[in-house]
């Protein structure tokens, strides 16, 4: 039995076997999984009554401080399951952090550039979800470009 040589080999966590950018990927989706679900639940979100389905008009917020709405949420919870197919595959784990981290600064920058009681703040975002955004981007980008190595499938 032949051993591929240390370089082409993904960096493995010694615990479960696994490459540190599958771990990353997988507990980025929880919590986008755990951030959509709780965008639904009244008391975690004030204001619950006002939430709705899209647009700036929604007045719920997400621990009293981040806008949100039912598509908000739904993008949440669709960000975190495709993580959890993502982690599946340490390539697949990396265009995700990448990626979805590349998505997040976009949006960073949209709700810096749209007035956030415009119709065109279809999501809707307030400036605390413009600054997590940003932090969720690079963050993202940071755990995708750090933990891949040199990662197989």
């Amino acid at each position: 039995m032949t051993v591929p040589p240390a370089h082409a080999r993904a960096r493995r966590d010694p615990a479960d076997g696994q490459p540190p950018v599958r771990r990353a990927a997988f507990a980025v989706a929880v919590l986008f999984l755990i951030v959509g679900l709780l965008g639904f639940v009244p008391g975690v979100t004030s204001d619950f009554a006002d939430l709705r389905s899209a647009g700036h008009q929604s007045g719920a917020r997400l621990f009293g401080a981040f806008t949100v709405s039912v598509l908000h949420n739904l993008l949440h919870l669709l960000f975190g399951v495709v993580g959890l197919v993502a982690a599946r595959r340490a390539t697949a784990a990396r265009a995700y952090l990448i990626g979805g981290g590349a998505i997040y600064l976009v949006l960073w920058l949209f709700g810096l550039a749209v007035a956030h009681d415009s119709a065109a703040n279809f999501l809707p975002t307030n400036g605390g979800d413009d600054w997590l955004h940003l932090a969720f981007g690079a963050g993202m980008v940071a755990l995708g470009v750090l933990t891949a190595g040199r990662a197989r499938p």
